[in-house]
């Protein structure tokens, strides 16, 4: 399922002198949250997946977490930091070669996207295996991601180069919320906590309208009008919203499992 990333020669200690210490260490800590609260609700999948940071400072180098750990494993230590070239510059192990290809090749084509999270979450990724658009805007919760989400249609199998890497980061466009069909998802945002507040809310919306999907009756879309007016309402407060959603998810995690910041 997972391939690790040919070893490269690599200096040991990050090379830029002028980072911003804490700025970094803030980005280390909230990514490691993530990776532990998306293991607690099952959004994870073995070794594979993958999150990355820009790092703070810098738009040459991401954080991502090493091959061979499980999401329940990252602590704000152990992520890599990764030059877009294949070198770790700073942390041990190496990334695994899809995180790679895919991650660095979206932060490099699309500024904007600050943070990156690929999953195999499973009721989103159970919407990206079907026919036709994977979410109906027939609930609240999806309706957060009105007009934001694009479709992969092109599955390319494992992007273990440059080129699918390349396809990937160009077939998202302005969206925010990519899915990839047959595959999973990836979700692109400014910051480490509006890019987790939209995979938890995508994979949620996802779960309810799988299950509706089971009732054996028609689902009750919301027409255009009211879903583009909910959305915009939803907007406003986003990112608030998301950095209020990952200090409650630090908070939990500094009580139950408050290695995650090591």
């Amino acid at each position: 399922m997972a391939h690790a990333l040919g070893a490269p020669s690599a200096p040991a200690i990050l090379r830029n002198t002028e980072l911003d210490a804490d700025a970094v260490r803030q980005a280390r800590v909230d990514l490691a949250a993530c990776f532990r609260m998306a293991a607690r609700l099952g959004m994870h999948e073995g070794i594979c997946n993958h999150f990355s940071f820009v790092v703070p400072g810098r738009d040459d180098l991401f954080l991502v977490n090493p091959y061979g750990w499980a999401f329940s494993e990252i602590t704000a230590s152990r992520l890599l930091v990764c030059d877009f070239a294949g070198n770790v510059v700073a942390g041990e192990g190496v990334p695994e070669a899809t995180a790679f290809f895919i991650h660095a090749r979206v932060h490099k084509n699309l500024l904007r996207a600050k943070a990156a999270f690929h999953t195999h979450m499973p009721n989103a990724t159970a919407l990206a295996m079907l026919e036709g658009p994977p979410l109906a805007w027939a609930g609240q919760t999806a309706l957060k991601f009105y007009g934001r989400t694009v479709v992969d249609e092109e599955y390319g199998g494992l992007a273990l180069d440059e080129t699918e890497g390349d396809r990937i980061a160009a077939s998202i466009g302005d969206a925010d919320i990519v899915f990839m069909k047959n595959h999973g998802v990836m979700v692109v945002g400014p910051t480490v906590a509006e890019a987790w507040d939209d995979l938890y809310y995508l994979e949620r919306a996802a779960e309810v309208q799988r299950m509706a999907m089971t009732m054996g009756r028609p689902l009750k879309v919301v027409p255009p009008e009211m879903a583009r007016r909910t959305y915009e309402q939803m907007r406003e407060g986003d990112r608030e919203s998301a950095r209020l959603h990952l200090e409650s998810v630090k908070r939990i995690l500094a009580r139950e499992e408050p290695d995650f910041m090591h």
